[in-house]
């Protein structure tokens, strides 16, 4: 029986031994078939991980999450960002629990498919793959809006900008993943601390009129601190989100941390308590200093809130603030396109999607799964060029149903599993993954209220993926992939425990 967070058998081959079919659902390819598809282990630490997981989300704390000052108000907006952090703070360590039990590159798609089965997995995958894969072509879309407005080289924000944001990075996570994690960990490191210092000059120009001065609606409940009543509480929590879209992807660097047992939970307990506090820092000296109402529609709101405050006038900290914007939306950027590139190989690996896409190169790279998306992220970055916010919607969607089938995964893993050996269990237990699940399920439907379309495109990209899977991969999935054999073990003892 696997003890303490045991990798299975084919898991453990994945650090380059030979594998050994295990028909039925051994793929063609014989025995090579994992050595062609291993990552580089040991590359990551948790520091590098808790890195990780603040790149993932720090971008959001310079541009979009202001777009919520104009569904619920500065008070609506406050109140789904505190809702949401409590969802993700539940989540995180509802997540952690599971990755100390099965550390392997399928992050949410292998904790689902312990707990739901086939199905449950790759639903559960393809959201988050949906989320990962649309994200960035969002971002670079965000990028090129900034170099323009920053004069960078004389360039406009255009598809040549966007293919430069994919090519130039997509060739670093092909160069290694100890490099790409070390680049994203110093460009975060300079968003976060741009960050802080903004919040020091904010602060300075803080007026607390500036938080209440939208205009009151008709709305019921409405009143200065909500001027779009209750219901704008929960059309906000999208952008509540952006506080903290994309922490939940630690877990899928396990395949390459040294120690993941012990290194995954506390990097994600770390990266969440950042994450809080830059919320913090940023929602309410940004609303203070530039006034909800000048806000709720502005691109650059930590450089506007700075401008408004001087007069309408730029300042060497509002330049400043300015680039370390561009900095945390190619953290992001840049981590984004690795939590996508890992999601994609599990999925393929076990045979969820094209097997072709799980190769890895020399370098234990996947470079297909690297170049693929990267290639559709592009066309799609193109495709939407004036409207990247379009796009970031459909990606919460994806991570919103990813959270309800994740929590969902924790809770019944508790009740059906009591005694799997678990080396970090989750404070609270399924009265915490309970609350992660609510208000998951309550953050799916508010993408409906945002952005009707937006969610219904979403809703039939992942239409389309599940037809894939039942008339086809789910009849030839690879039972010698780390998270199918981790979940044909609890098949057998389940089966054992009744005889």
């Amino acid at each position: 029986m696997p003890q303490s967070g045991d990798f299975p058998a084919s898991a453990d081959r994945t650090a380059g031994t030979t594998a050994t079919a295990a028909p039925p659902g051994a793929p063609p390819g014989g025995d090579d078939y994992l050595e062609r598809r291993t990552l580089r282990r040991g590359s990551a630490g948790w520091l590098l991980l808790t890195g990780l997981g603040v790149a993932y989300v720090v971008s959001g704390d310079y541009s979009g999450w202001n777009f919520g000052l104009r569904e619920g108000g500065f008070g609506g907006l406050a109140i789904a960002t505190a809702l949401m952090g409590l969802m993700y703070t539940c989540l995180v360590f509802s997540l952690a629990e599971m990755s100390s039990v099965l550390p392997t590159a399928g992050g949410g798609y292998g904790f689902a498919r312990r707990a739901l089965g086939p199905w449950g997995g790759f639903l559960t995958g393809t959201a988050i793959l949906i989320e990962y894969v649309l994200a960035p072509a969002a971002i670079a879309t965000f990028i090129g809006s900034y170099v323009e407005s920053l004069h960078l080289f004389g360039l406009t924000s255009g598809w040549p900008v966007f293919l430069a944001c994919f090519v130039v990075f997509i060739g670093v996570h092909l160069w290694g993943v100890g490099e790409a994690l070390r680049f994203s960990f110093v460009v975060t490191a300079i968003a976060v601390a741009a960050l802080v210092v903004f919040a020091a000059g904010a602060l300075l120009s803080f007026d607390a009129s500036g938080l209440t001065d939208i205009k009151v609606s008709d709305a019921a409940g409405a009143n200065s601190w909500l001027p779009f009543g209750l219901m704008g509480i929960w059309a906000a929590f999208p952008f509540g989100m952006w506080f903290f879209l994309g922490v939940e992807g630690v877990p899928l660097a396990a395949e390459e941390t040294k120690d993941p047992v012990k290194s995954l939970p506390k990097a994600m307990a770390l990266s969440i308590g950042i994450l809080v506090v830059l919320a913090v820092i940023t929602l309410v000296p940004t609303a203070g200093a530039g006034g909800a109402n000048a806000l709720k529609d502005s691109g650059n709101p930590l450089v506007a809130a700075l401008e408004l405050a001087n007069g309408g006038h730029s300042t060497a900290l509002s330049q400043l603030v300015n680039y370390a914007g561009l900095a945390g939306l190619v953290a992001s950027f840049f981590s984004l396109i690795y939590a996508g590139s890992r999601q994609l190989f599990a999925l393929s690996r076990a045979g969820y999607l094209p097997r072709f896409l799980s190769l890895t190169s020399k370098r234990k790279a996947p470079y297909l799964g690297l170049i693929v998306p990267g290639a559709l992220g592009f066309v799609l970055a193109a495709l939407n060029a004036d409207d990247g916010s379009r796009v970031l919607n459909m990606a919460v969607f994806g991570a919103a149903v990813s959270y309800v089938l994740m929590a969902l995964s924790h809770i019944v893993l508790r009740r059906r599993e009591p005694g799997l050996v678990r080396p970090y269990r989750t404070p609270g237990g399924t009265v915490t993954s309970s609350i992660a699940f609510l208000l998951a399920v309550a953050a799916v439907v508010a993408t409906f209220l945002v952005d009707v379309q937006a969610a219904l495109t979403a809703l039939a990209v992942y239409a389309v993926a599940i037809g894939y899977f039942a008339f086809y991969s789910r009849k030839h999935l690879v039972a010698s992939a780390p998270e199918e054999e981790f979940a044909a073990l609890a098949a057998a003892e389940a089966e054992l425990a009744r005889d």
